[in-house]
């Protein structure tokens, strides 16, 4: 186990600023080295599938977010396509919140109108929209307004409260009766502030029971048993990740790195760059939260 952490102003300079350089639309970056030749976002690949198996339709999916979503889209997208034959379109913006995917904010936003939520739900009539955000709470998005978690606690989570439920609203509307189920992707620990993703993985429990909606509890893939909101870099390797070697980082000591030694956010075994890319190398941390992501659509996706 790491030494408690000490996380320096030089070290928070860095962190943030790799997240806050929005990508420039949609994403269809090359595939992730653990699926060579696999297609662009929006192709589709089709699964085997047993003849005694349940035969399900091929889900819809569409996946927005920030940082973390942004590292993550192409394993969860070659996940949907090859455990459920789903069509996968993603639009993260590293650095973005929820107010950032809102339409009529009427102020700067680090994402642009064609790929706000409602926008896109308009034009591709996804079944499930999957959104992963951190919960920015440094201020570094315009339609923040400038609120901070640090600065003041009781307007940071009552704003965004508010912009769930216009978020949600939105998607629901656009969506019209063919509206999509929300899927909101629980964050894993934070060693500075944990009982703030707490609160926001609360907050997001809370919206999905009120509208209908559900969650996809990624964060207690990387978190230790036990312990839910504990951060740590290293756990234990699954079954798959030791019959896998390049996703068990410490074979010798039956254990997988999560983290860089110096990102403690990020999930990505590559350093992040100033312009924001979907991961390049396997890491374990995105492999366990992008299928729970497809374990929990693929429970909900109805039958043919």
């Amino acid at each position: 186990m790491r030494k408690p952490w000490i996380v320096s102003v030089l070290l928070a300079g860095v962190l943030l600023g790799a997240c806050t350089d929005p990508a420039s639309g949609p994403q269809a970056a090359p595939p992730t080295p653990s699926v060579p030749g696999a297609s662009a976002t929006t192709t589709r690949q089709r699964a085997p599938v047993s003849p005694s198996a349940p035969v399900k339709s091929a889900p819809r999916v569409l996946y927005l977010g920030d940082s973390l979503a942004m590292e993550s889209q192409n394993v969860l997208g070659q996940e949907l396509r090859g455990t459920l034959d789903a069509t996968y379109t993603s639009a993260p913006y590293s650095g973005t919140t929820l107010c950032d995917y809102l339409e009529g904010t009427k102020v700067n936003s680090l994402v642009p109108d064609g790929d706000k939520a409602a926008a896109l739900v308009r034009s591709l009539h996804p079944d499930f929209v999957v959104l992963q955000f951190w919960g920015n709470a440094w201020a570094y998005t315009p339609c923040m307004d400038g609120i901070t978690y640090t600065a003041d606690r009781t307007t940071y989570f009552q704003r965004y409260r508010a912009d769930l439920s216009k978020l949600t609203a939105q998607i629901a509307t656009a969506g019209g009766a063919q509206r999509p189920t929300i899927v909101w992707v629980l964050q894993g620990p934070d060693p500075i502030t944990p009982e703030r993703v707490e609160a926001v993985n609360a907050l997001y429990k809370r919206e999905a029971k009120s509208t209908g909606d559900i969650v996809a509890d990624a964060g207690r893939t990387v978190s230790p048993a036990g312990a839910r909101y504990t951060w740590t870099q290293y756990l234990p390797c699954t079954a798959y990740e030791r019959a896998h070697p390049d996703y068990c980082t410490q074979p010798g000591n039956g254990r997988t790195a999560l983290h860089l030694d110096k990102d403690y956010l990020h999930f990505c075994l590559a350093p992040t760059t100033s312009t924001p890319r979907p991961c390049p190398v396997r890491s374990p941390g995105i492999l366990r939260i992008a299928r729970e992501i497809t374990r929990v659509i693929g429970d909900l996706a109805p039958s043919r």
